[in-house]
């Protein structure tokens, strides 16, 4: 059996840290839901697209380890590796934000997984993959063989 995992709001968890940044930044009024998708929304229907590009940036660059994993990942790996499980990450992300700072959030995504006791502890580094793009996401998926996927988005596990 072999595992893979997907990164972005599968493993890593955002609501908190959205709420925060977009506290921080005067974004969003103090009873705001702390709900990622709730803060995309209401930046995107009052015109501030281009905060929300910024936010995602910061969020999953430099402030990455300030996501929390998903109540039970870290777990899940550890009891899955313990029963001899072969797990793989694979997301697709690119290598800079679209706007704001040109942070490598290849390299903040990998801080997460260290920070968090996920990866080298649990999975191995050479078992982490950072596609560019969904469709390579879906190649890699395919090469590796893995004969289960976790995953957030229900278009790719179609």
């Amino acid at each position: 059996m072999l595992i893979g995992i997907d990164f972005d709001n599968t493993l890593a968890r955002y609501d908190r840290l959205f709420h925060t940044l977009a506290r921080e930044r005067g974004l969003i009024a103090p009873g705001h839901p702390a709900d990622k998708t709730a803060i995309r929304d209401h930046l995107r229907a009052t015109g501030r697209e281009n905060d929300w590009t910024e936010l995602q940036g910061i969020a999953y660059g430099p402030r990455i380890t300030d996501a929390a994993p998903f109540p039970g990942a870290v777990r899940f790996i550890a009891d899955a590796t313990a029963a001899g499980l072969t797990l793989h990450i694979v997301s697709h992300k690119t290598r800079t934000p679209y706007r704001g700072e040109p942070h490598n959030l290849h390299a903040a995504c990998r801080r997460f997984l260290d920070h968090h006791g996920i990866s080298p502890a649990l999975i191995p580094a050479d078992r982490v993959h950072l596609e560019v793009t969904l469709d390579d996401k879906i190649g890699r998926i395919r090469d590796l063989g893995c004969t289960h996927f976790i995953d957030d988005l229900p278009e790719l596990l179609a």
